[in-house]
């Protein structure tokens, strides 16, 4: 195993631009900031050799970082990264989605999401680079999670939905669209005053962290289960 965190922090920013030439300047930058030892780059040379023989092909013949001018260049060959099947199986997802083949996208959405071992690159995110990526694939995964919500209530898997969507505000209690989709859920589920609780709990936690009132498509809904008759099955999340 590598152990030391410079390696690691250099072979994830490797990963992240895998088959680009990343520059032995942003290299260092990624690793110490705006303060490089002083033989920064003869440091980051010895990573990179102690980085080569830990990824040295099992033949012993070759490794995958090749030195190409200004920097290093990682190459993967076939494998592929989790994060790569991940943005693979999202943008399958998202044709299904766009098709109204809800069923099919609700399976591409939560294979892309089993792809996720825990928070990406957790303790490396101080250089650009990787903070970079961090940020975009947390944004990723929550656009997931929406779709995921969006098209399982598009084909009435509301029950199923109810605990995924608590635990989901737990973990992101300013996440507007999660809020509206568990009163979606859980008025179908004839548990109108859960549903009316779900936006009580949104309105106190907006107002104590943010200052703000809910969004129009929430207060909207809000206002779509106070009026509503029996028939208020037909309503669910709008698709992106």
């Amino acid at each position: 195993m590598i152990s030391a965190r410079k390696k690691e922090i250099l072979l994830a920013a490797l990963l992240i631009r895998a088959g680009q030439v990343v520059s032995r300047d942003q290299l260092i930058d990624e690793l110490w900031g705006d303060q490089p030892p002083r033989r920064a780059a003869a440091a980051l040379h010895v990573y990179v050799s102690q980085l080569r023989d830990f990824l040295r092909r099992s033949d012993g013949t070759r490794h995958p970082i090749v030195t190409r001018a200004p920097g290093y260049l990682l190459e993967l060959g076939e494998d592929e990264l989790d994060c790569h099947a991940f943005q693979r199986l999202l943008n399958e997802g998202r044709v299904h989605a766009r098709a109204q083949r809800h069923e099919e996208a609700v399976v591409s959405f939560e294979q892309a999401l089993a792809q996720w071992r825990g928070p990406a690159l957790d303790g490396l995110k101080e250089g650009l680079i990787v903070s970079g990526f961090v940020t975009w694939q947390e944004e990723l995964r929550l656009e997931c999670l929406e779709m995921t919500v969006a098209s399982s209530l598009a084909f009435g898997r509301d029950h199923e939905l109810i605990g995924f969507l608590y635990s989901l505000i737990v973990e992101h209690p300013l996440h507007e669209a999660f809020y509206q989709g568990l009163m979606t859920a859980l008025y179908r589920a004839g548990r109108r005053a859960d549903a009316m609780q779900v936006y009580r709990r949104a309105c106190e936690v907006l107002r104590r962290e943010l200052g703000l009132e809910p969004c129009r498509p929430l207060r909207d809904l809000h206002q779509t289960i106070l009026v509503a008759e029996d028939d208020f099955g037909s309503h669910a999340l709008s698709m992106r």
